[in-house]
């Protein structure tokens, strides 16, 4: 067995984001012959079809490392902020996930070169707490978690002599270690995302706190919106963003561009041939439709969901793994099943109907919590190409602009066109 060889080939597959027809077509061999060689199966591997990968993951990874702006990914999950900012030219100093499964995605999907700078680190609040350790940069994405706190009334608290403001308001969460970073830092702009009941939270009191430090406290310029992603992906998933700038700017999340026309549906995700495990076991099938018989007497919508080619999926969410109650697909003659975790990544936009360049390193249970947390790509891809000319303006005002040449093209084909 060649150990070394097979190491090397299978961290070059790794870096240079190559799916196994991708590096199979590259190298002029079949499927089956690049799997056996990532599980250390068969003959030596030739030494020319090492460099042949080494050369193409090299040429990729340098793709990173164009100039431009210069972004911070926290709580970064898979990467879902990070690609479509880099596609604007933006590079990525910086990433913070404290998930080692996450983690694991993650790098194998954006490697970076030896020489990089880029620092990939756990948990954030080490960091907070010495905000000058983190590097500068002009962008900072964050798809933080909400964490209940509570606005007090500043004029209460000067009466009773008590400290106010984000160091009070909201210490002991996530956010307030994001809010040391932003103070510190000053960034030109921040992308923050959440999941669309932020804003009803404890009563509106938490939204109205982070809104509050962002622009009383921290002095931003901040725009909120609400986004469903079914004209990006056949999947309905509201999600709010809040957009800050530091200086005035035009930005109007009302210009945000949304696909009109026909919706995507799930049949531009779905496989035709998926492996029969994903076949819901005849027990758990009766079980949840006992369950959903039962919740229907008392009146209560609980319950599985079907859904066939021509349908627009319920949110995933992260407890997908559990059963696939929430999404699960009809098949004639046979139990529904579960999508598999490539159709989720395609779900989530991280990849174009019928690829499979997403890298998916980790196990199924894994792969689901992954994809029910992240962010839809495309959606993410439209609101940083809003946010892209209003950055390039700030940018000018300091003398620096955005890489003439930027990719601006959907996941997903526009939903006018036949599917």
């Amino acid at each position: 067995m060649d150990t070394q060889g097979t190491s090397e080939f299978s961290e070059l597959i790794t870096r240079a984001k190559l799916g196994i027809g991708e590096a199979a077509g590259l190298l002029g061999i079949n499927a089956r012959t690049v799997r056996r060689y990532m599980n250390g199966e068969g003959k030596r591997i030739d030494r020319l079809k090492i460099e042949k990968l080494r050369e193409v993951a090299n040429a990729r990874c340098s793709v990173h490392r164009q100039e431009g702006f210069r972004f911070i990914d926290l709580f970064a999950g898979v990467g879902g902020l990070r690609r479509p900012f880099e596609e604007i030219g933006g590079r990525c100093v910086f990433t913070s996930e404290w998930d080692r499964f996450c983690k694991e995605t993650y790098t194998a999907n954006f490697p970076e070169p030896a020489d990089s700078d880029h620092e990939f680190v756990g948990d954030i609040r080490p960091y907070a707490d010495k905000p000058e350790s983190v590097p500068p940069h002009d962008v900072l994405l964050a798809g933080f978690p909400c964490q209940p706190f509570s606005i007090a009334g500043v004029s209460k608290k000067n009466a009773l002599g008590q400290p106010h403001g984000f160091l009070c308001d909201t210490q002991g969460t996530l956010f307030y270690d994001l809010a040391k970073i932003i103070d510190h830092h000053q960034p030109s702009v921040f992308l923050l995302e959440n999941v669309k009941n932020l804003e009803r939270h404890d009563g509106g009191q938490t939204f109205a706190t982070i809104m509050h430090v962002l622009e009383s406290e921290l002095g931003y310029s901040v725009k909120t919106r609400v986004v469903d992603s079914s004209p990006w992906v056949p999947q309905k998933r509201e999600r709010i963003f809040m957009v800050g700038f530091r200086e005035p700017t035009a930005f109007d999340f009302d210009e945000l561009a949304v696909p009109n026309g026909r919706a995507p549906t799930l049949r531009t995700v779905l496989d035709t041939d998926v492996d029969s495990k994903y076949t819901l076991t005849k027990h758990l099938w009766n079980y949840l439709q006992d369950y959903k018989k039962k919740h229907r007497s008392a009146g209560n919508g609980f319950g599985y969901s079907l859904f066939g080619p021509d349908d627009v999926a319920r949110t995933l969410s992260a407890r997908y793994y559990k059963d696939g109650s929430e999404i699960l697909i009809r098949q004639v003659g046979r139990r529904p099943r579960r999508l598999t975790p490539r159709e989720c990544a395609r779900l989530m936009g991280f990849e174009m109907p019928g690829c499979t360049e997403f890298r998916i390193p980790v196990s199924d249970t894994q792969a689901y919590r992954q994809f029910g947390n992240a962010v839809v790509v495309p959606v993410v891809r439209a609101v940083a190409q809003l946010m892209k000319p209003h950055l390039a303006e700030l940018l000018a005002r300091e003398g620096r602009r955005l890489p003439l040449s930027s990719q601006s093209e959907f996941l997903f084909p526009e939903p006018s066109v036949a599917i």
